[in-house]
C-alpha cells in the first residue's frame, strides 16, 4: 500500500501499539470512526479507560466531538459516583444499572459562569439547554416535564423535573437545590416518589426513582439520611465551573470564578 503521510503512519503505529489484542480491535475500537480512535489515543493514557470510552461511544452513538466532550468532563471518574440506597431498595439488575446511570458531580458548565441563585433559576437554565442537559444526564433519560403538578389530598405539589428512563422502565424525579444537602430534603422527595407512583405510574412501570441535585453534601450525612428509606433515592452534587472540565495541565493556570469575581469587585471599589 502507498500514499500514507508520515503523520498517518505515526497514528497507525500508535494504534497498533495501543491495541495489541486483535479481539478487542475487532469487537470494540473497529466499531468507532478513525478520528474517534485518534481522540482516545491523544487524550487518554490507560487502556482500561480508553476501552470504557470506546464502548460508551458505541452504546450511545457518540460523535468524535461528543466523545471528546465526555472525556474532558471526566465521565469515567464521575459515573456511578452518587450516594444512593439502590442496592437495598431495588433488585440487583436494576440497582446496578441505576447506580451507573447516576453520577457525581453533575457538570452544568453550559450554564456559563454565573451561579444560579435559586432552584428556579437553575431549573430554567437546564430547560433552556435541554439538549446539553440530556447529554449530561446520560443515555436512556427521556424528559417528561418541569414543575409537574401532583395533587395530594387538599395540597398541590410540583416536581422540579420529571424524566422517564427507557431501560429501567420507571419515572425519575429530579429535585434541584441551590444549597447543600439537608436531611429534610429526603422527606420531601419521599412524598414525591410515592405520589408519582400512585398518580402517574403505569402498572407495567417499576417504582419511581429520585435524584437530589444539591450544591454540596456531607457524604456521611447523606448515607445516614438514606439508611432506612424504603424508596430508591440518589444524591449528587452539581457544578457550573468551567475550570472543572479543563485539561489537567491547564487547571493551575486558569483563575477560579471566585478569583475573577473578587477582581471585578476590587475594580468596582477603585472606580
Amino acid at each position: 500500500m502507498r500514499g500514507f503521510s508520515p503523520r498517518n503512519l505515526k497514528y497507525m503505529r500508535a494504534f497498533a501499539a495501543a491495541w495489541p489484542e486483535r479481539e478487542i480491535v475487532q469487537r470494540t475500537v473497529a466499531q468507532i470512526p478513525w478520528r474517534s480512535n485518534l481522540a482516545l489515543l491523544h487524550k487518554l493514557d490507560l487502556p482500561e479507560t480508553r476501552i470504557w470510552y470506546a464502548r460508551k461511544a458505541i452504546e450511545q452513538g457518540w460523535s468524535r466531538e461528543i466523545l471528546e466532550l465526555q472525556i474532558r468532563a471526566r465521565l469515567y471518574e464521575r459515573q456511578g459516583g452518587a450516594v444512593t440506597n439502590f442496592p437495598r431498595t431495588m433488585p440487583p439488575p436494576d440497582s446496578d444499572l441505576a447506580t451507573q446511570a447516576f453520577k457525581d458531580p453533575y457538570l452544568f458548565d453550559f450554564l456559563g459562569t454565573a451561579k444560579p441563585r435559586t432552584e428556579r433559576e437553575l431549573e430554567q437554565g437546564l430547560v433552556d439547554h435541554i439538549q446539553r442537559f440530556l447529554l449530561e444526564m446520560g443515555a436512556g433519560f427521556s424528559f417528561v416535564g418541569r414543575q409537574v403538578l401532583l395533587e395530594v389530598g387538599d395540597s398541590d405539589f410540583r416536581v422540579d423535573l420529571l424524566f422517564y428512563h427507557l431501560q429501567l422502565r420507571r419515572y425519575v424525579v429530579v429535585e434541584l437545590k441551590a444549597v447543600p444537602f439537608s436531611p429534610s430534603f429526603v422527606g420531601q422527595m419521599n412524598l414525591y416518589l410515592s405520589a408519582v407512583d400512585d398518580l402517574m405510574r403505569h402498572p407495567d412501570d417499576a417504582p419511581t426513582i429520585g435524584l437530589l441535585l444539591c450544591k454540596g453534601k456531607d457524604r456521611m450525612v447523606v448515607e445516614y439520611a438514606l439508611r432506612d428509606l424504603a424508596k430508591p433515592l440518589g444524591v449528587a452534587d452539581w457544578e457550573t465551573r468551567l475550570v472543572e472540565v479543563l485539561p489537567n495541565d491547564l487547571k493551575g493556570t486558569m483563575p477560579t470564578i471566585e478569583e475573577i469575581e473578587a477582581e471585578l469587585s476590587d475594580a468596582d471599589e477603585r472606580t
